[in-house]
């Protein structure tokens, strides 16, 4: 356990020096480019904490809120819907602020335990073909080992590689104890997934971005190193939180 950890150490020490503080996940390894449009539901962060910039992955579940990793939270978020290359002024891009940001109250930044934060947007979007809603599981939803969801992101498309167009891959629901060799995996707040023979994962750079499972976000890029199995907070375990706190400030 000691050597793993220490080879884990080994790999996302260079990340490190090149991320903000908890900025550690999200890359999309082993994918491709996903179709212009066909995820309506992704958002991309511009999030500036200090004097430091960076951006993360998220995903619309009303239209004025967006669900995200907490360690994705910064001074200022700025959040652009409808996008495919989030480098050029596509007319189906909307761009909004997040006025409220709201990690859960339990967030652990050293642990990334309940590694989750709503974001109030400044005004409701008008939904259309390019920005959609996607339905949250239902409370403690399982998904079990073997199923096989989708990853969509932004961010780097290897360990160094980087892209401006919306990539995707399709990752394994793996068993618990794949991900257990990571001391702070917890099983009842995390999800294991990625696929290490074909080295499909997500993992560094895209954090916040939904883990889709037969048409629903059953997890959230968390963390990980530049190599599956990657970790995802599990969404379902989290239901009642976002429900109620949406709820509490509705106008």
């Amino acid at each position: 356990m000691a050597l793993m950890m220490q080879l884990l150490i080994l790999v996302l020490l260079p990340a490190a020096f090149l991320l903000p503080p908890a900025a550690w996940a999200g890359e999309i390894i082993g994918g491709q480019e996903a179709r212009p449009h066909s995820r309506p539901h992704m958002a991309y962060l511009e999030i500036q904490r200090g004097q430091n910039s960076f951006h993360c992955g998220g995903f619309l579940v009303s239209e004025n809120f967006v669900l995200t990793a907490a360690h994705c939270n910064g001074d200022k978020i700025k959040v652009t819907l409808g996008a495919h290359n989030i480098r050029r002024r596509e007319a189906s891009q909307v761009v909004i602020r997040a006025v409220r940001h709201i990690p859960h109250p339990q967030y652990n930044n050293r642990t990334k335990n309940n590694d989750i934060m709503l974001l109030k947007l400044d005004r409701k979007v008008t939904l259309n073909n390019y920005v959609k809603t996607i339905s949250l599981p239902a409370t403690n939803k399982t998904i079990k080992p073997g199923d096989v969801c989708n990853v969509a992101g932004w961010g780097r498309i290897g360990c160094t590689s980087t892209t401006d167009r919306l990539q995707e891959v399709d990752v394994e629901v793996l068993e618990n104890e794949e991900c257990q060799t990571y001391s702070l995996y917890n099983p009842t707040t995390m999800l294991c997934a990625g696929d290490p023979k074909k080295g499909k994962d997500s993992a560094q750079g895209d954090s916040g971005g939904p883990l889709v499972c037969k048409g629903k976000p059953q997890g959230i890029v968390s963390w990980g190193p530049c190599h599956p199995p990657g970790v995802y907070t599990r969404v379902s375990t989290f239901i009642t939180w976002i429900q109620k706190t949406m709820k509490n400030l509705q106008p």
